[in-house]
């Protein structure tokens, strides 16, 4: 039985059930095309009246996630999902080969900023120290994959924008600088609801879950060179460390 918070907390009972039969999915517990337990099951599973079941399944059904298949059950939505490995070297392009015929990443902005404290920590610098940020949005054959934000130290990098715009590529442009490698130093993955910019710009539903990855690049020295946070659509993707 899984003990879920009294509605009084804020989160109605029936997006709590919405969300746990979520990370189910996202977590491999139920996999695409996986038939999921009755209302009654999960009521008991739940503590919930079968009407609160029944509007948490409706919700995810109108959000894509499950199909109800009249005399059947509900079923997950079978969604073409696509690996993205994590490691030493971690490179976007090369993550997906072989899974979409092309990949591309839309820049939406840059502009110069003032390091937060948790940026300073992760390029090394002084809080207030100025840093590059770039906004992009990546897709894989036309569809939206990746809302991810870079930082780079100002100091090291001041025109690192322009070079991205014009080699169009993060590695092509490092090389630029006398980089000609880097490696992933640490990757942190949480998961949580997609915001309201991310849902509109990866075209999400509502309510949707997003993996979101914490990354600091590094020089063959350990040295950071960049620090990122991208997110996924975890119905589309899935990271592979």
């Amino acid at each position: 039985m899984t003990k879920l918070k009294s509605a009084q907390g804020g989160v109605a009972l029936w997006r709590q059930i919405a969300d746990a039969i979520r990370l189910d999915i996202v977590g491999g517990k139920l996999a695409n095309g996986d038939r999921l337990p009755t209302e009654a099951i999960l009521a008991e599973r739940f503590s919930a009246n079968r009407h609160t079941v029944r509007r948490a399944l409706s919700v995810l059904a109108e959000e894509g996630v499950v199909i109800a298949e009249q005399g059947r059950g509900t079923f997950v939505k079978s969604i073409r999902r696509l690996s993205y490995p994590i490691g030493k070297r971690t490179r976007f392009r090369e993550g997906l080969k072989g899974q979409a015929n092309t990949v591309v990443t839309n820049t939406l902005g840059d502009r110069i900023d003032n390091a937060s404290a948790q940026v300073a920590e992760a390029l090394g610098l002084k809080p207030g120290a100025k840093v590059v940020r770039l906004e992009a949005v990546s897709l894989a054959d036309g569809v939206p994959l990746s809302r991810s934000t870079t930082w780079l130290a100002y100091r090291q990098f001041p025109d690192f924008a322009a070079r991205l715009t014009e080699l169009n590529s993060i590695t092509r442009a490092f090389e630029s600088y006398g980089f000609p490698d880097y490696v992933r130093a640490t990757t942190r993955i949480s998961a949580r609801h997609a915001d309201v910019e991310e849902t509109r710009l990866l075209g999400l539903a509502p309510g949707a879950i997003v993996l979101v990855s914490e990354a600091v690049n590094a020089d063959p020295d350990g040295n950071p060179l960049s620090y990122a946070l991208s997110r996924f659509p975890a119905e589309r993707m899935e990271l592979v460390v």
